[in-house]
């Protein structure tokens, strides 16, 4: 009995075309955007989160200034060596302090040239980025406190300038600094924010202070706490610390900023979570709209089949039989686009991710939220026409033209 009622369904479905092509085009786009956008927002937060987590969860910025609606204090002085050495001798629970200090210049080498950021620091800094050298090695002692013009390279800057050649011995010119290849970072490949993080040089501290920037001046320190200790307490050591060095009395607000990698984190991770949900409520618009058009088309085919309708009921056909014979049009057009839908939806978010660089992430409960909301909303959109078609009186029903 169910087997003929599908076939019959399948039979008036194919008997108008048209009619049911334009009806499953609005279940299939609002299936298959349910799903992209959840799909391509879920890989947006894994590819975040995995960009955040590559700098560690157990890092934390400091920088000079307040930061934030209404807290901006660029005048703030910068950070110098000593700053440094204070840290490096009164916080516990550390593994590195790195300072930092960058600048844009352009770098040659024969005929090529390209403008990147050159960054000074020591060898602490492979530290609190989780960063290796892959080919070439760190920095030696000497050359970190006496200044030698060594420099080790980025991937993109050395594809750039020296293409399959090997750039290690040879010597670039680093702003108006000539400057040794003495090692290649490993790749890390963009960061959440778009940037290229393999376009860069990094050089030793005072090198970069005394041949390109001209003053002793560090623009951020990173600190790297050790696995196990709480970056809060870190956290409010170097603000004590630097509150003495910079003499700020009580009742006074920080001039500089103590930045927790790991609560950025969390707040970007819940931010993009909560736009992918906005996304899919969007979305889920359409999903509706879909099925409200299910339900136009099952009253319009009820109206064009009254006198079917009254004959089989004529020659003794039940209500609830006219009643099912709608409800499985319903579910089989819900059933069709909710599963062509999800294929649509699939291909596209795999489409996009490829095309953003994100993961293609699949969350097989949304796929089956989706599939099932598909199908139940389609037997409530489908009961109303079915409920109208089984309580047709048989004898006015045979006098429709």
């Amino acid at each position: 009995m169910l087997f003929e009622a599908i076939r019959l369904a399948l039979k008036t479905i194919q008997r108008n075309p048209l009619r049911s092509f334009l009806t499953l085009l609005g279940i299939v786009i609002g299936v298959g955007a349910v799903i992209a956008m959840v799909t391509i927002g879920n890989g947006t937060t894994a590819k975040v989160t995995a960009d955040l987590a590559k700098l560690g969860s157990n890092l934390l910025s400091v920088q000079p200034g307040q930061f934030g609606p209404g807290r901006a204090s660029s005048s703030a002085k910068s950070f110098n060596a000593r700053d440094i050495d204070a840290m490096k001798a009164q916080l516990s629970g550390v593994k590195a302090v790195a300072p930092v200090a960058q600048k844009s210049v352009t770098v040659i080498y024969g005929t090529e040239s390209r403008s990147t950021t050159v960054t000074g620091s020591d060898n602490a800094y492979f530290i609190t980025q989780d960063w290796l050298v892959k080919t070439g090695r760190q920095f030696f002692d000497n050359e970190i406190r006496g200044g030698r013009a060594a420099c080790i390279v980025g991937t993109t800057l050395r594809d750039k300038l020296f293409g399959q050649a090997d750039p290690l011995g040879r010597n670039i010119r680093v702003g108006n600094v000539s400057c040794e290849v003495i090692g290649v970072l490993e790749t890390k490949g963009q960061s959440s924010f778009g940037t290229d993080q393999d376009d860069i040089v990094l050089m030793p501290l005072r090198t970069f202070q005394r041949r390109l920037a001209g003053s002793t001046d560090i623009g951020r320190i990173m600190v790297s706490a050790k696995d196990g200790v709480e970056t809060a307490k870190v956290q409010a050591d170097i603000e004590r610390i630097l509150r003495e060095r910079r003499n700020i009395t009580a009742g006074k607000d920080d001039d500089f900023s103590v930045r927790d990698m790991k609560q950025i984190a969390q707040a970007t991770a819940g931010t993009t979570a909560m736009l992918t949900a906005l996304l899919g409520a969007v979305a889920a618009v359409s999903l509706l709209v879909g099925r409200i058009g299910i339900m136009n088309i099952m009253l319009v085919s009820v109206t064009e089949r009254t006198r079917e309708i009254g004959i089989r009921l004529a020659i003794g056909a039940l209500e609830r039989q006219v009643m099912s014979q709608f409800l499985i049009e319903a579910m089989v057009l819900s059933l069709v686009g909710g599963v062509s839908g999800i294929l649509l939806g699939l291909g596209l978010a795999w489409a996009a991710t490829v095309a953003l660089h994100v993961p293609f992430t699949v969350d097989p409960q949304i796929v089956i939220v989706a599939f099932a909301f598909s199908a139940l909303v389609g037997i409530v959109f489908g009961y109303f026409p079915a409920r109208s078609a089984a309580r047709l009186d048989p004898i006015e029903a045979l006098r429709h033209e």
